[in-house]
């Protein structure tokens, strides 16, 4: 990149980010439009933003809340924003933008009376990371979990761990770095950053017990604090999954490290307002349940959704669409997950886009190719339609660009 177009853009901002890729196809009209925002627009909004926000920790001692993580950190975020809205007014990440746009707008959202600051840092290309730091400089880094995504630019789980990591690394001494204690990644960071380190899972200071699924499809469970003390309270979370409860774990490890109430960390946990299509439970008419999970989709997510799929009886139909941005590890994992898939014997797999039809081949091993569809978007819900009883639960799991959605939109 041109030494002055970097400066310009900052130099820590990813090239993805300037350039338009080659493969897209833009009309000039557009192109123009693009270049405009991203070469003149943008990089005053965040000098701004980046300056403005400085002036505020400086003046009014505002808190910044960076989350990262391959999987859950949406949901971690918006648990925190809303157990923190019980201490003080917190401006939290804006939905389904991509950060390098969102952080900027979000930062401005803030005034002199805001006490916290949420920032979702998710991570596509190597750099984001180093961007974002640039750009605010956090007091605390919460990290979720390490999982092969966006492998096609990051190579391996190594890549990803290497870049997410750098939230808490570059933490000063004062600062708080809240992770899960059972991710075999994480967990190398023990002894290894200046912050303090705030555990969360099982066997940790942040943990959790007696943990169920109630009628309704939400999870309760005991919060535990293990200090000089220990405490609990039982929470009873909108949404369903145990991921769900180690999500919850992060937020209240680091809501209790910036002081609020134990009474106000259930409040705020138990009042959240779920994302939609995150393991969304949803009643269709007919009686069966269709659980849509068709916000996003990496291998260790896919295997998440069905787990929780296997905890009901009765019949089971997947419909399942491309994980993207797997790079070399592409075929890897898709045949895996028709391995995955076959295990929980589902009437009917259906599988949508070129990758997954490796997930098909290798399901219709076991299964049988009566009971393994590949198809178009289009045809999907002729095929469904049949098996929308009562006693049957649909899981819909898929990369949002596959716009699987909309089968689920259809649905409701």
């Amino acid at each position: 990149m041109n030494p002055i177009i970097k400066w310009w853009v900052t130099t820590k901002l990813p090239e993805e980010h300037v350039f338009l890729a080659k493969e897209k196809n833009v009309r000039p009209l557009e192109a123009f439009v693009i270049y405009i925002k991203r070469l003149f627009f943008h990089p005053i909004k965040r000098r701004v933003a980046k300056y403005y926000l400085e002036f505020l920790r400086a003046f009014f001692g505002i808190k910044v809340i960076g989350v990262t993580g391959s999987a859950g950190k949406t949901t971690t975020k918006e648990m925190l924003a809303s157990i923190l809205r019980m201490k003080g007014k917190t401006v939290s990440s804006l939905a389904n933008i991509d950060p390098i746009y969102n952080i900027p707008t979000t930062i401005l959202k803030c005034g002199p009376l805001t006490k916290y600051l949420v920032l979702e840092m998710g991570v596509e290309f190597p750099g984001e990371m180093d961007f974002y730091l640039w750009l605010t400089k956090p007091d605390m880094g919460v990290i979720t979990n390490i999982y092969p995504t966006h492998t096609q630019f990051f190579e391996d789980e190594e890549g990803v761990y290497k870049e997410k990591s750098k939230l808490v690394r570059a933490l000063s001494g004062s600062g708080i770095a809240v992770l899960n204690k059972g991710d075999r990644f994480l967990s190398r960071l023990e002894g290894k950053i200046r912050a303090k380190t705030i555990w969360y899972g099982v066997n940790s200071k942040v943990t959790f017990s007696s943990e169920r699924v109630t009628k309704d499809f939400k999870s309760e469970f005991r919060l535990i604090f293990k200090e000089k003390e220990e405490r609990s309270v039982k929470i009873k979370l909108p949404v369903f999954g145990k991921q769900f409860i180690f999500n919850a774990l992060a937020a209240a490890g680091a809501s209790c490290e910036l002081g609020v109430l134990i009474a106000d960390i259930k409040e705020g946990l138990e009042n959240f307002q779920p994302q939609k299509h995150r393991l969304e439970v949803i009643r269709h008419k007919s009686g069966a349940i269709i659980l849509d999970d068709t916000y996003n989709s990496n291998p260790a997510a896919a295997k998440v959704a069905l787990e929780t799929l296997s905890l009901f009886r009765g019949e089971k139909v997947v419909i399942f669409g491309d994980m993207l941005e797997l790079g070399k590890w592409e075929e890897k994992y898709h045949k895996e997950l028709g391995e995955e898939i076959a295990k929980i014997s589902p009437s009917m797999l259906i599988c949508v886009g070129e990758a997954s039809r490796l997930t098909a081949e290798t399901a219709s091993v076991a299964l049988g190719e009566e009971r393994v569809k590949f198809l178009e978007k289009s045809k999907v819900f002729t095929e469904l339609k049949p098996f929308l009883r009562k006693n049957v639960t649909v899981l819909i799991k898929g990369s949002r660009s596959l716009g699987l959605d909309k089968i689920v939109s259809r649905l409701s």
